[in-house]
């Protein structure tokens, strides 16, 4: 009896965020990120400044959610989906690489706008963190572990590598601080998000094998 309220309102819910980043990210196209205030996005989103505060902790995260919004439940499932044979390494790597490095032709002016914006890239990397939830209970489910750890850790240790990879990617030039409104991308994202990755290989290999067996009787 409780089903479709409670699915109706996870479906409000989600329009609202939707609405909200939107609406913060056509702001700050159209203005500037410096120029928009909670309240204008809220207003253009057709919200209260309070109910927005329910979704979003600053205006940043509103708007880099409109270009990160989603990705880490498409890198779960892609994890889930590929088939048991592939190993689980492979599967994290290039789920992960397809869904950072493609962010589809309408949020090209929206990545170019993160990346030029020193508040907005604070955002944007503290966003990787997201994504050890799902990935955790998609490798889980991959594993079929019994302990409450395995899984949770190799996804933690992937968004870190995540993190690692785009700090690498958004550094500024030799000789410009950091607070500067200008990036120059560090060479090629897939090449910095396999190589941090890849170290992460032999744990997911090993997890993959599951705990060596005692030796037998002499």
């Amino acid at each position: 009896m409780t089903t479709r309220p409670a699915g109706l309102r996870e479906r409000k819910k989600q329009a609202t965020r939707e609405a909200l980043r939107e609406a913060a990210l056509r702001l700050a196209l159209e203005r500037g990120p410096d120029n928009v205030r909670v309240e204008d996005i809220a207003e253009a989103a057709g919200v209260s400044p309070r109910t927005y505060n329910n979704y979003f902790s600053s205006r940043e995260q509103a708007i880099v959610a409109a270009v990160t919004a989603e990705r880490e439940a498409r890198v779960a499932a892609a994890v889930a989906a590929r088939p048991p044979g592939v190993r689980l390494a492979d599967a994290v790597i290039e789920a992960i690489l397809t869904q950072y490095t493609d962010p589809g032709e309408h949020r090209r002016d929206a990545l170019l706008l993160i990346t030029t914006h020193p508040a907005l890239r604070d955002a944007f990397l503290d966003a990787t963190s997201a994504i050890s939830e799902p990935l955790a209970a998609a490798i889980a489910s991959r594993l079929g572990a019994l302990d409450t750890l395995t899984a949770p850790v190799l996804a933690a240790a992937v968004a870190a590598a995540i993190r690692v990879a785009l700090e690498q990617w958004l550094q500024p030039p030799p000789g410009v601080p950091a607070t500067a409104g200008f990036v120059v991308a560090s060479g090629s994202l897939p090449d910095l998000l396999r190589a941090a990755l890849t170290p992460l290989e032999p744990a997911l290999d090993a997890a993959e094998q599951g705990p060596p067996r005692p030796p037998g009787p002499q």
